[in-house]
């Protein structure tokens, strides 16, 4: 038979077959389930949906006395399945999917040792191409199937991982100037999408919690804003559907990032001026049922940065210039990582604090208010400078003019070194 993907085959009488694993029985066993079809595609959606099947009807395998890695990786992945959020759930399933199962999942779980995953990862990054920041998440899913693993067999080796270094790139700021003619383009002909788009940049929004923000949201009597929902477009799991991707309304990022973010008067103001009569209308669209999925914003946002000659500017980088106007105005770190809705400080502290160069010349001033340093400092600077060595010498010769050069050069010394020279020196 020859052999196209995983586990198909082509038989030949021309039709093909697709087998896939239903269960391990208790003596260790692989109970074996097989799809045939007229075409590759057609028996790999029929062994798609069988497998899609087994996992909504919360079949697990049982674990004989040797399994294979992939065998473990199903169960992690089973069990994560309600603890985790759907977006969370479709970045495992992709990852164990295209990575981890395709290249380890073939040992026994016995077999995985440093080696093998330094080899792995070594291919991650020098054959396959991948950033340091994706192999960093692959291996952090595989450490955590490696842990569960070596609870469930206790033959198999607890094994260290060495995650790939990873240089933080510095992200784009706008400037001052940036900010007041892209504030200025977004005013000029505004409409729905403008003013969202306005609004995350003056409060930190994300843009899947733009996209899903209403106006139901916006409480002008309380003054603040609710974040309580995020829009993401999601990889379909199901085989069935003949949509590749879905969109899906839910909780934010984390449980920080539902949250209440105060207006202040400009935004208020905004606020009044563009609300819509139904509340159940989106922000972006001003129409209810009809909303903007963030791929779409994306769009958009190219345009306007476009029309505006902004260079490099993506819609994240609302959120990091909201974040740097907030620390030239002295935000507090606390206050301010709560209103961009992050787990902790230290996030807020080192990926979203950015100094600009204003900023940056404010505090060095500060040094100068010190007393003790700008007085010692001023003295120095201010002292009388030593002689110039381009004077016109003297015409003066023997003795006289030996004891003339001897005296120039012990003055210079004197003023070089800030020695005090007596005349018994002489």
């Amino acid at each position: 038979m020859s052999r196209k993907g995983e586990n198909i085959y082509k038989r030949k009488d021309g039709r093909w077959e697709a087998r896939y694993i239903k269960e391990h029985r208790i003596n260790g066993r692989i109970h074996y389930g097989y799809c045939y079809g007229k075409t590759y595609h057609e028996v790999r959606d029929k062994v798609n949906q069988a497998r899609y099947a087994l996992m909504n009807d919360q079949l697990l395998p049982v674990r004989g006395k040797r399994n294979r890695f992939a065998d473990y990786c199903n169960e992690w992945l089973y069990l994560k399945r309600s603890s985790v959020k759907p977006s969370t759930f479709v970045k495992y399933t992709t990852i164990l999917e295209k990575y981890i199962k395709p290249d380890l999942g073939q040992y026994f779980s016995e077999a995985i040792s440093e080696i093998l995953v330094e080899q792995f990862s070594y291919r991650l990054i020098h054959e396959r191409g991948l950033s340091p920041k994706t192999v960093r998440d692959i291996l952090s899913v595989l450490h955590s199937i490696l842990n569960y693993t070596t609870k469930q067999n206790p033959l198999a080796k607890s094994v260290d991982i060495v995650y790939p270094r990873q240089d933080r790139k510095e992200m784009r700021v706008l400037t001052c100037e940036e900010q007041k003619r892209f504030t200025e383009y977004l005013l000029r002909d505004m409409d729905p999408c403008k003013f969202g788009v306005l609004l995350a940049l003056l409060t930190g929004l994300r843009i899947g919690e733009v996209c899903a923000l209403k106006w139901e949201d916006i409480s002008l009597e309380n003054k603040v804003i609710f974040v309580r929902h995020t829009m993401q477009r999601l990889k379909n799991l199901n085989p069935a559907s003949e949509e590749r991707t879905r969109i899906i309304t839910g909780v934010p990022k984390s449980g920080r990032s539902v949250r209440m973010i105060p207006m202040n008067q400009d935004i208020e103001k905004l606020c009044n001026k563009w609300r819509a009569d139904d509340l159940e209308a989106y922000v972006l669209t001003g129409k209810a049922g009809y909303f903007l999925e963030p791929r779409t914003l994306q769009y958009r946002m190219r345009q306007y940065t476009k029309d505006c000659d902004l260079k490099n500017v993506h819609f994240h980088t609302l959120r990091h210039s909201f974040a740097t106007r907030c620390v030239e105005a002295g935000f507090e770190i606390r206050s301010l990582s709560e209103i961009l809705g992050h787990s902790s400080t230290r996030i807020t502290l080192e990926c979203y604090v950015h100094s600009s160069m204003n900023l940056k010349r404010k505090n060095m001033e500060k040094l100068n208010r010190g007393k003790r340093i700008s007085g010692s400092l001023s003295f120095f600077i201010n002292r009388q400078k030593p002689p110039s060595e381009k004077k016109e010498p003297l015409n003066l010769h023997g003795s006289q003019g030996i004891f003339h050069r001897v005296l120039c050069s012990a003055k210079e010394q004197k003023y070089r070194h800030g020695h005090v020279m007596s005349s018994a020196c002489f």
